[in-house]
């Protein structure tokens, strides 16, 4: 899996005028990795990553998946947003199964692959519960299974931990982790907290104000191996600093 992302400009037309959202964006991404993209409010993460889906256009340049232009949502892209977006009225099983139903996959096949998707996220007993019955977490977990499950290239996450409470969301982060070992998935992720980026990526690029422009590509020395205590750490703290610094300034 590469995706590439060339020379992006993003412009908006309002009662005002023109607003340019992002400016010459460049960023790649390779099989397996974790990347994540940090930035202040407006500075186009969310739209940077809904071109990346293929749910909105760039204004000039190009992105491609396995040098494919992304002209389109598709399935070699599973995205998961920072609210629920799960079927009220479908069970766990059934939410995870969704995509794979949409893809025309037998009824024993998508059993059997949302199924293990539910294991692989902590939720192989609550097959039959409904999201209304579901904590904030669980919730985010189906979301995760659930774009999985369909066997993306890359996932692609807005801020999917944004709505959790502290504690909650250090959970979902070691448990993110803890996934993206277990399936080696490439994960193109936005978010607003530093040290989240930090903890769970292995780069990280920092978009300034808009026009969110790419201002630096973070390598994050960290073990890829990592747990809570690493934040506990002075070379955990540094690589923080660095970006909140970085961010202060632009």
């Amino acid at each position: 899996m590469h995706l590439e992302i060339s020379q992006v400009y993003k412009q908006f037309s309002t009662k005002k005028g023109n607003v340019v959202a992002l400016e010459n964006i460049n960023m790649h991404v390779e099989a397996g990795e974790f990347v994540c993209v940090v930035g202040a409010s407006g500075s186009g993460k969310s739209t940077l990553l809904r071109l990346v889906a293929g749910l909105d256009f760039p204004t000039s340049g190009q992105i491609t998946v396995d040098y494919q232009p992304v002209v389109e949502p598709g399935a070699d892209r599973g995205m998961v947003f920072q609210k629920y977006t799960l079927y009220p009225w479908m069970s766990v099983q059934k939410n995870v199964e969704f995509g794979l139903r949409l893809a025309g996959i037998s009824d024993r096949q998508r059993r059997e692959i949302a199924s293990y998707y539910r294991v692989i996220v902590g939720l192989a007993s609550f097959a039959k519960s409904l999201p209304k019955e579901l904590s904030g977490g669980m919730k985010q977990r189906v979301a995760i299974a659930r774009a999985l499950a369909t066997k993306p290239k890359i996932l692609l996450m807005d801020e999917p931990f944004g709505a959790l409470d502290i504690q909650t969301k250090e959970n979902m982060q070691q448990f993110l982790l803890e996934v993206w070992e277990k399936t080696s998935c490439t994960i193109l992720m936005i978010t607003h907290d530093v040290s989240e980026a930090v903890f769970l990526s292995q780069r990280v690029y920092v978009l300034s104000a808009r026009p969110g422009k790419i201002e630096r590509e973070c390598n994050i020395d960290l073990p890829r191996d990592r747990d809570y205590q690493i934040k506990r750490q002075p070379v955990f703290h540094q690589q923080v600093d660095e970006i909140v610094d970085l961010l202060r300034s632009i």
